[in-house]
Parts: structure tokens; C-alpha cells; sequence
């Protein structure tokens, strides 16, 4: 181990992943959950793709919404997981400094744009349950391209700064990042310089960007539970508030983790650095592997497309 303490150096040309520390003999036994949650969450996703794809009757804002939701838990997952595999696999520990603040940036650009993406969904149900008349004029598919668009760009531009900031610093206490990702606070927490800048911005943002995404959400569905509960029959009531329970199940599985993640990590000092890497990538593992799950079983359309090779098998 101590071949990789590496000392006296201002620009490390790799990082060195640590994996698990505390946990190194078990490696192997926790990259198979985490080996089958990512294979799961590749065929769930590719399969929503498809499906939408191929479906015409699908091809409307609230499954394009999906379709963008899974790309981008697509990448998510992807930007993470093989590196930590072939940690765990075949202690591939080393990571080339672009690589590591590439990684950095895919991971904090997708899961903003994620949130935002579940901010448009939001949106979608709240015009086709409060305004049904005017959602195919209001949600077009140009509208609804530019929103997509207009996701990937505020994740884009908000996280920037980050991996620009991390370049800068000189590095000359180690090169060991106690971690299996490029997480922004672990790399620049390595820097012998004045980060404050680094972590006031990643705090502020990432706090300012979850907070506002959640507002806007809740306030979208106050909205449509009100026009909900203004139905005139209990069957309808349940019907249409059917339509919304996949995206409420998706929200609270996305942001129930990962609130609980930021406050064990500001106020747990005495949870095990071990809890707090494993947790933080199950929070970016577990959504990705249960959206398309909760949607393809909440969602009837969906649903139905799934089964339509084994119930029409006989015809």
C-alpha cells in the first residue's frame, strides 16, 4: 500500500481509487450486488428505449420525458460502475487526472439533469391533468426537445466549474483518493491549497439546484392533487392520480437517497468513511436499476407492450 503514497508532486498525472478502504477482502463479495443492480439497470433502461421507439402510440411528451430519463441513467450508472468493477475485479486502481475530472463532471451534470428531467415530468402531468385541453399544444415535440436540451445544459453549465476549479489546484500531498469514483469533494479535499472556493460552490449549487427542482415539483403536484380531488367520482379520482403514482414513486426513490446521503455525510462524523461510499453509490446505482421497473409495471401502456409477445404467443 504504501507504493501508492506518493508525495511532493503539483500535477499528478493519475489518481489512485481506492476502492472500498477498510473493506479491501470483501471487494469481490460487494461488487456482486452492484455487478447485478448495473447489468439490471442496462436492460431496463435499453428496454424502455425500445420500447417507446417502437411503439408509435407511445410516442408522446410523457415517454419522451422517460426516454430522456433513462438515457440519462444510462450514463449515470455507466460513468461509475465499470471503473469500480474492474477495481474490485482486477484491482485496476489507477485513474488517468482528466479521466478522473471527466468522471467528475459526467457525474454531477447527469444527476442534475436528472432532477430537472423529473422537474419536466412534473410539469407534463400537471398540464395534462390541470389543463388537458391545451397539453398537445403546449407540450409539443419542439417544446419538449428544448426542455430536454435546456436539462442537459443547465447540468452542464451549473457543474462546469467544478472539474475547472479541481485543475487548478496544486496537488502535492498524495495522489490516493479514498473512494471508487472521481466524487468532487474527494478529489479536491487532496489539495494543499485554500479550497473553500471549490466547496462553498459545490455546496451552494448542488444545495440551491435539489431545492429549487423539489419546489417546483411539490408545487406542481399541490396543484394537481387540488384539480384531483375536484373529480366528481371516487373512480376517477383514483384513475387519474394512477397516471401521476410512477413519477411520485421515481421522485422520492431519487431524492429520499440522496437527501439522506448529504446529511450523513454533513452530520454522521462518526458513520464509517465505508457506510459513506457504499451508500453513495447506491445512490447512483439504485434509481437507474428501479425507474425503469417502477415505470414499466406502474405504467399500463408500457406495461402491456412488455407482455405483448407472450400473451399474443399463441395467435
Amino acid at each position: 500500500m504504501s507504493d501508492f503514497n506518493v508525495t511532493d508532486f503539483t500535477n499528478p498525472s493519475t489518481f489512485i481509487l481506492m476502492g472500498v478502504p477498510g473493506l479491501e477482502e470483501a471487494h469481490i463479495w460487494i461488487s456482486i450486488p452492484f455487478c447485478a443492480m448495473y447489468i439490471t439497470a442496462l436492460l431496463g433502461n435499453i428496454t424502455i428505449l425500445f420500447i417507446v421507439k417502437r411503439e408509435l402510440s407511445l410516442h408522446e411528451p410523457m415517454y419522451y420525458f422517460l426516454c430522456m430519463l433513462a438515457v440519462t441513467d444510462l450514463v449515470l450508472c455507466t460513468c461509475t460502475l465499470p471503473k469500480m468493477l474492474s477495481i474490485f475485479w482486477f484491482n485496476d486502481r489507477e485513474i488517468n487526472f482528466s479521466a478522473c475530472l471527466a468522471q467528475m463532471f459526467f457525474i454531477h451534470c447527469f444527476f442534475a439533469t436528472e432532477s430537472g428531467i423529473f422537474v419536466a415530468m412534473a410539469f407534463d402531468r400537471y398540464v395534462a391533468i390541470c389543463d388537458p385541453l391545451r397539453h398537445s399544444t403546449i407540450l409539443t415535440n419542439p417544446v419538449v426537445a428544448k426542455i430536454g436540451l435546456a436539462m442537459v445544459l443547465r447540468g452542464s453549465l451549473l457543474t462546469l466549474p467544478c472539474p475547472l476549479l479541481a485543475r487548478q489546484w496544486p496537488y502535492c500531498k498524495t495522489n490516493i483518493i479514498s473512494h471508487t469514483c472521481c466524487d468532487h469533494m474527494a478529489v479536491v479535499n487532496l489539495a494543499c491549497a485554500d479550497i473553500r472556493i471549490s466547496s462553498y460552490y459545490g455546496l451552494s449549487v448542488g444545495n440551491l439546484l435539489i431545492s429549487l427542482d423539489v419546489f417546483f415539483i411539490t408545487v406542481s403536484y399541490i396543484q394537481i392533487l387540488w384539480a384531483i380531488l375536484s373529480l366528481p367520482t371516487k373512480d376517477s379520482r383514483l384513475k387519474t392520480f394512477g397516471t401521476c403514482g410512477s413519477h411520485l414513486f421515481a421522485v422520492l426513490n431519487f431524492y429520499i437517497p440522496g437527501l439522506f446521503s448529504i446529511l450523513t455525510y454533513r452530520v454522521g462524523r462518526n458513520v464509517p468513511l465505508h457506510f459513506h461510499i457504499l451508500f453513495a453509490n447506491i445512490c447512483l446505482l439504485v434509481p437507474p436499476m428501479l425507474n425503469p421497473i417502477i415505470f414499466g409495471v406502474r405504467t399500463k401502456r408500457i406495461w402491456d407492450r412488455m407482455l405483448r409477445p407472450f400473451t399474443h404467443k399463441g395467435t
